[in-house]
């Protein structure tokens, strides 16, 4: 209401010229004229004003948050406000450059100058109400990501305490869990079960990983690859070595990368899940790289037979959708997930930007 009442007020001009009679014949030489110039196009600026609300909080910040330089989001805004002040100008100005009637003793005086002098001198005002608008967006975008953020923290630390009640209710005392799988190995070892006995040892250490450190929010990107490392191995030995052929690529020379802890192992577990079938030949790609200086993007790609089934199937296991709740908590807006078929294959490709 006070922007709408600030543009009325400086829409209202008059342009007085005297009126003068001939004292022969009465006949008028001057005329007052009473011109409003900017009454009928207050809609053109108001239209203007909402556009810039608008296409800022719903669209233009909502980019220039994904940009990484700060002086690019800045000059972009001040782009975006230059063209619709300078189009509110125009076409404004334009719709003013009306001709009026001219006077009778001075046919060469204009109205529609006078009339086109007021439009520019009054800019100064239209540019502090387009100004407090643009403020009034940036203000109120803001607030508004502040008080989601906060909504997300909330989740988030609700979610890490039901996920340690529920872990703390099912967990089995560590001690003894370790001593049992210790004394299966040395009995696997005892018999000349080698294979059996490297299974074990595998189990043992990914069941350290998930108790004691696992629990943190992030851990060494090297701690990570080792687990999904182990937990192939474990996968592979439900299978003939003709039936699955697992391929793993991942940066030897690890640079000082922490990531969210368990993030990609639902990925592995689904391919073998869904993507190795007894007697016949399958195959998975898995692939962890360094993508820059700050993000990382895991691959993993398993044979497609055309049946199957999602990974929220009900028989168990991590659903797509918790997975994507959870990067969406530990890395809004800072990850890329996709999910396809091509062809013959099953793609799950995910990029996280750990800046």
């Amino acid at each position: 209401m006070y922007v709408l009442s600030a543009i009325g007020a400086s829409n209202t001009f008059e342009v007085r010229v005297k009126t003068i009679h001939n004292p022969v014949n009465n006949a008028v030489l001057f005329q007052r004229h009473t011109v409003r110039s900017l009454q009928p196009f207050s809609f053109f600026i108001v239209g203007f004003l909402m556009l810039l609300f608008y296409s800022n909080i719903f669209w233009l910040f909502e980019k220039l948050l994904k940009w990484k330089n700060g002086y690019n989001r800045i000059a972009a805004a001040a782009l975006w406000f230059g063209i619709l002040f300078f189009a509110d100008y125009i076409i404004v100005g334009f719709f003013q450059d009306f001709k009026p009637p001219k006077s009778a003793i001075f046919p060469e005086i204009a109205l529609q100058n006078i009339v086109s002098d007021k439009w520019r001198h009054i800019q100064l005002e239209i540019l502090l109400i387009f100004l407090f608008i643009q403020g009034a967006s940036i203000a109120y975008f803001f607030s508004k990501a502040w008080v989601n953020n906060e909504l997300i923290r909330k989740q988030l630390a609700a979610h890490q305490l039901s996920t340690e009640i529920k872990f703390l209710k099912s967990q089995i005392n560590p001690h003894f869990l370790f001593n049992t799988l210790n004394n299966l190995f040395s009995m696997a070892q005892g018999n000349g079960n080698e294979e059996l006995a490297d299974g074990i040892s595998k189990l043992s250490e990914m069941m350290r990983y998930m108790i004691y450190e696992s629990n943190a929010e992030i851990v060494p990107l090297s701690k990570e690859i080792e687990y999904l490392k182990n937990s192939i191995v474990l996968n592979k030995l439900r299978y003939a070595d003709d039936e699955v052929k697992v391929v793993f690529n991942y940066p030897e020379h690890l640079q000082d990368l922490y990531i969210a802890p368990m993030i990609f192992i639902p990925f592995v577990e689904n391919a073998f899940k869904h993507g190795v079938l007894i007697n016949r030949s399958s195959q998975i790609d898995i692939s962890i790289s360094v993508v820059g200086e700050k993000s990382i993007l895991f691959t993993c790609e398993n044979t497609d037979y055309g049946f199957i089934r999602k990974m929220d199937d009900v028989d168990g296991g991590i659903g797509l959708e918790n997975v994507k709740r959870r990067l969406e908590l530990v890395y809004p807006g800072k990850y890329d997930l996709a999910i396809k078929k091509e062809e013959d294959k099953y793609v799950v490709a995910l990029k996280i930007d750990l800046e």
